[in-house]
């Protein structure tokens, strides 16, 4: 006998709480494979699970690349080297694997999102932060069409997005997303830090009609990360790689 879906979510959360992530993904990949909408705890919880997942890889890639490297200039000809490429190329290809999992998921959720525009952002930014993951370590051709792919996600995601508040959470995680996108990947400082700072301002006009509930921690929690990302980013002088904050 199948899991209900009540019982699937019931162990996601458990499996979150015992920050077992992988198992976390698998309730909620199931909890989505019943071709039904997604309600906003089930999709947080979807979302939540392959972050963390996918956040362990791309801080083993951050580790072993800057290590690689290290080792290539100080002894190019070491058998370390291809050591360090090995175990590289093969976080590479579990970086490859989990997002082809999450963007197999994706593709229905994103053609039967409807009319509500907070469920199209969700989803949509969803897919460019995937794609940029896979433009972080990408080269050539692949990195391209990663970029263009993310670029694509993202700037639909703000069209989806324009009836909803300039206060509004998910439009804010997505400004800061798509300009870290921006900075990291487009290498374009000037467009990261515009963009950061039109959605920090048009939300702190509106800020103090705002209750102070959960709602208004969330908001006021990615305000904080775009004015910090902003601040890093009109200080740098340097186009290497600043460990930016996203959402």
């Amino acid at each position: 006998m199948a899991d209900s879906r009540e019982a699937l979510v019931f162990r996601a959360k458990i499996a979150e709480q015992a920050e077992c992530f992988e198992e976390m993904v698998e309730s909620m990949k199931n909890v989505a494979n019943q071709n039904q909408d997604l309600n906003v705890e089930e999709r947080n919880l979807l979302s939540i699970g392959y972050k963390n997942v996918i956040g362990e890889k791309r801080t083993a890639w951050r580790i072993v690349s800057a290590l690689e490297d290290k080792q290539k200039s100080k002894d190019p000809e070491s058998w370390k080297v291809e050591q360090f490429s090995v175990l590289r190329e093969t976080i590479e290809k579990e970086l490859h694997s989990i997002v082809d999992d999450i963007l197999e998921l994706l593709t229905p959720l994103i053609d039967n999102r409807g009319d509500d525009a907070e469920t199209g952002v969700f989803w949509l930014k969803m897919k460019g932060d995937y794609f940029r993951y896979i433009a972080e370590f990408e080269r050539g051709d692949a990195r391209e069409d990663a970029k263009d792919k993310a670029f694509d996600a993202y700037t639909e995601a703000l069209k989806v997005g324009e009836p909803l508040e300039k206060t509004n959470p998910l439009l804010l995680g997505l400004a800061l997303n798509f300009s870290v996108f921006y900075y990291e990947i487009m290498n374009n400082r000037d467009k990261a830090c515009e963009m950061a700072r039109s959605y920090y301002d048009n939300a702190i006009a509106d800020l103090d009609k705002l209750p102070k509930d959960d709602y208004y921690r969330d908001i006021t929690l990615i305000m904080q990360l775009l004015r910090d990302n902003l601040s890093l980013w009109m200080a740098s002088d340097s186009d290497e790689y600043d460990d930016d904050s996203d959402y």
